[in-house]
C-alpha cells in the first residue's frame, strides 16, 4: 500500500501542468488575448471629414485605435500643410478601383484649374465683376476710397467715389462661387459695393490697369 502511495504521487509531481488552463500552451503566450470585441464590423473603405470655413493649415492627424485586447491607442503624423475647407477630408484603406478613380478626380481638377478664367457675375454701367475661384476682378475707372471686412454674414466692403444716383442692385450669384451675392447702394459722394462670402476668409485687394482684384485667403 506505501509503494503504491508513493508511486502516485511520484507520478503527480512529474506531470508537467500548465500554470493557468486558460492561457494559450507553451509558446503561444506572447500573442495578445482577443476581447470580446465585435469582430462582423464591415472594413473602412472611406470616411470624411468637413472642416469649418475658418480652417486653413492642417497641421496634425491623429487616429485613435483599438487592439486585440481591446485597449485604446493613438497614433499621429504631422503634417503642416495648407487646405480648402470647400473640400471634404478622406480617411481611406480602399486600393484598385476606388484609388484609380479618386487619380482620375484629381488629374481632372487639375486641368480645370490650368483652364480656369474669369467669369463675369455682375454688372452696372459703370463696374463690372469678374469671379475666378479665390479672386474678384472688378472693372472700373472709379477710385477705391475705403475697403474693410464685415461677418455675419461675412463679406467685404468697398466705397467707390462717384456722384451717381444709381438704384440699389442685388446680384445673387450661383452656388459654385465664393462670392455668393454683390449689393450696391448710393451714397453721397461715393456708391457703396457689398460682397458677400461663403465662409470666413481674410482678403488682399491689388490695383490693377481697369481696376482692382480682390483675392480671398
Amino acid at each position: 500500500m506505501l509503494k503504491t502511495t508513493v508511486l502516485i504521487l511520484f507520478l503527480m509531481t512529474s506531470l508537467s501542468a500548465r500554470e493557468n488552463p486558460f492561457f494559450p500552451s507553451t509558446g503561444e503566450k506572447d500573442i495578445p488575448l482577443t476581447s470580446n470585441i465585435n469582430t462582423e464590423l464591415s472594413p473602412l473603405k472611406r470616411a470624411t471629414l468637413t472642416l469649418p470655413s475658418t480652417a486653413r493649415v492642417i497641421e496634425r492627424v491623429t487616429v485613435e485605435y483599438k487592439s486585440l485586447d481591446g485597449s485604446k491607442h493613438t497614433q499621429s503624423i504631422e503634417l503642416e500643410n495648407t487646405i480648402d475647407w470647400h473640400l471634404p477630408i478622406f480617411v481611406s484603406q480602399s486600393y484598385g478601383s476606388d484609388e484609380r478613380k479618386v487619380q482620375r478626380v484629381d488629374k481632372t481638377q487639375k486641368v480645370k484649374k490650368k483652364k480656369s478664367s474669369y467669369k463675369k457675375i455682375a454688372s452696372i454701367k459703370f463696374i463690372s465683376f469678374y469671379s475666378s475661384g479665390k479672386k474678384l476682378k472688378v472693372i472700373t475707372e472709379d477710385k477705391v476710397l475705403r475697403d474693410f471686412l464685415l461677418v455675419k454674414p461675412h463679406r467685404i466692403v468697398c466705397d467707390f467715389k462717384r456722384e451717381t444716383d444709381i438704384k440699389s442692385f442685388v446680384k445673387e450669384i450661383p452656388k459654385n462661387s465664393l462670392f455668393t451675392k454683390i449689393r450696391i447702394g448710393n451714397h453721397k459722394g461715393y456708391y457703396r459695393v457689398v460682397i458677400e462670402l461663403d465662409g470666413y476668409y481674410r482678403y488682399k485687394m491689388s490695383e490693377i490697369e481697369k481696376g482692382y482684384i480682390f483675392e480671398l485667403r
